[in-house]
């Protein structure tokens, strides 16, 4: 895959560093996916029309490293820059995606969880047909860049500090074992992260992450905060071109962002009651 595969962006006279830039979400892609993940995967031949799409437009996918590269000063971005990434790892990224990717010359970011994965430290806990190691190896040699999204999968703003710093940390450390090399980006489970989560991840080695947000991300998220797309089944071709090119981005999106506020909302609320469990009315 030759576009967007260096560490920084292609050369070329690209627009200036500051975006926005979609980065597109994707998770399963199948034909017939298990029913507790239909909603968000993508059929094959829709995944194909997208990216056929992007060719034709024009648009450069980078890497999730690429992308950070630039935005730390380092070379500048293409005419149309783009990220493709996939969460959790599921076996339709090598099975549908790859060869699509391969057609195009398309960079991707892919973000496993670990525990998920089958192979010697599978947790049992995937919701899908996932990806072995010897499919995530394939992957990476193709020019997919394999960044962590922890590693059992949990809601990492609910955890204590203990196991939070352990979700990140081992799935890095089993992704560096597995293929010689330590990622660089992670991506939150369910797209969740605060302040602590962030302080995290970052103390786990990563270099950047990706949350949802369902917003175009810009430079000024700042590296442990940049938003993504969600592409779903449902997802028309017309609403994607739209998305890409940003054209009626905030209205397609906002529904989904009026969600995500919420959920943080609910999700606050559920960490200070544990809190309050744990440490009593005190805090002590």
């Amino acid at each position: 895959m030759s576009a967007g595969t260096g560490d920084g962006a292609p050369p070329g006279a690209g627009p200036g560093p500051e975006g926005p830039v979609p980065i597109l979400m994707y998770h399963a892609l199948a034909h017939r996916p298990a029913p507790s993940v239909r909603a968000l995967s993508v059929s094959p031949e829709a995944f194909a029309e997208q990216m056929a799409l992007l060719g034709d437009r024009g648009f450069t996918p980078l890497t999730t490293a690429a992308l950070a590269a630039v935005w730390r000063g380092h070379g500048r971005l293409p005419d149309r820059p783009v990220l493709i990434t996939f969460d959790d790892g599921y076996e339709g990224v090598h099975r549908h995606a790859l060869p699509v990717l391969a057609q195009h010359g398309f960079a991707a970011t892919l973000f496993v969880s670990t525990g998920w994965l089958r192979g010697p430290y599978d947790t049992v806990g995937a919701l899908d047909t996932m990806l072995d190691w010897d499919q995530v190896r394939q992957l990476a040699a193709a020019g997919v860049e394999i960044g962590g999204h922890s590693h059992t999968h949990p809601q990492l703003d609910q955890l204590d500090d203990r196991r939070l710093g352990h979700e990140a940390a081992r799935c890095r450390e089993i992704v560096a074992a597995e293929l010689g090399a330590a990622p660089v980006s992670f991506a939150y489970p369910y797209g969740y992260s605060t302040r602590r989560v962030r302080r995290a991840v970052r103390a786990a080695g990563f270099e950047q992450s990706l949350a949802v947000g369902n917003a175009l991300a810009r430079r000024d998220q700042g590296p442990y905060a940049l938003k993504r797309v969600t592409v779903r089944r449902s997802t028309s071709i017309g609403e994607f071109a739209r998305l890409v090119d940003g054209r009626s981005a905030g209205r397609l999106l906002a529904g989904d962002r009026a969600l995500t506020k919420a959920y943080a909302v609910v999700r606050g609320a559920r960490r200070a009651g544990l809190v309050l469990r744990t440490r009593g009315p005190s805090g002590d």
